[in-house]
């Protein structure tokens, strides 16, 4: 098959762009650095290296696939995120509809399925209902957990303070994945038959923060380490303290507010999805470890 990727080389296009490329696919690598090109072209794909909001560029570079992985960056400013998010995702819709792509594979994330009350999931809502709108189109909508290496961005907390925490309760059940699993599911997607909107989810593990801390800590020679239970306010203010963009970290108290109120997993657990990623806590701890 001819398969676009989006995403560059990134934590999930890169393991996936290995592996369909070891299994015979013909693949055009999105980047938006002239730097990824020699990267990109060493692997065996076709670099296309442009804007992710250019929809005259992306169109171009999807002219000829089968399929589509399409991902928004994660990095799109620090203010008016939700909608930067929403305007890169319709780009790529329009890129995909002017190309004639059949096949597209969406990284979307669980509580996509909400209008509001996610944070920055918010965003990923209205690409998905921007997709149910093609025609023509199979798509689906790839839903990832919590992602493991996200947990890596409070490593200073952890070497400053002592502690690990956020606005989640200690006992709140989240679903975590680790981007080898996500590339592994859409490596799946990608290739395999389907027909109109699909939604397949993707988590590796559920663990609580409680649970989390105890592997992490462990991992770091920290078996003490405590959980601890921010207010939101305290939450947002803390991240703000710590550097992180004022709208940032609003979105990020309010998903964490969903997560503790248990709407954001709601639609996986009550449709019986199943864990289907490899990639279990204990596994991840060893990341962790060496990256701390």
């Amino acid at each position: 098959m001819k398969i676009a990727i989006t995403g560059s080389l990134g934590n999930v296009a890169g393991p996936l762009t290995k592996q369909l490329l070891a299994e015979g696919h013909q693949l055009t690598v999105i980047s938006s650095s002239e730097d990824r090109k020699k990267d990109i072209e060493a692997l065996g794909a076709a670099a296309a290296i442009g804007n992710i909001t250019d929809a005259s560029f992306l169109a171009k570079s999807f002219s000829g696939a089968d399929a589509v992985f399409a991902m928004t960056p994660p990095n799109l400013g620090l203010q008016n995120i939700v909608e930067n998010t929403a305007a890169a995702g319709k780009a790529i819709i329009n890129a995909v509809k002017h190309a004639g792509v059949q096949k597209v594979v969406l990284l979307s994330s669980i509580g996509a399925d909400l209008e509001e009350g996610t944070g920055p999931i918010k965003g990923l809502h209205a690409i998905e209902n921007a997709y149910k709108e093609l025609e023509g189109v199979n798509v689906t909508f790839l839903r990832a957990g919590y992602f493991y290496i996200n947990f890596n961005n409070s490593i200073p907390m952890i070497q400053h303070s002592g502690i690990l925490g956020s606005n989640l309760d200690a006992d709140t059940q989240v679903q975590l994945v680790h981007p080898k699993d996500i590339a592994a599911a859409a490596a799946e997607e990608l290739v395999k038959e389907a027909s109109g909107i699909n939604v397949r989810y993707i988590v590796s593990d559920v663990k609580t923060p409680a649970e989390i801390t105890a592997a992490l800590g462990k991992a770091i020679g920290k078996p003490e380490l405590p959980w601890i239970t921010f207010s939101d306010a305290d939450n947002e203010q803390g991240m703000v303290q710590a550097g992180v963009p004022a709208e940032i970290a609003s979105l990020y108290t309010e998903m964490g507010r969903g997560l503790r109120e248990g709407k954001i997993q709601a639609d996986f657990l009550n449709s019986g999805h199943s864990i289907d990623g490899k990639v279990k806590l204990e596994d991840f701890a060893k990341e962790f470890a060496a990256a701390f």
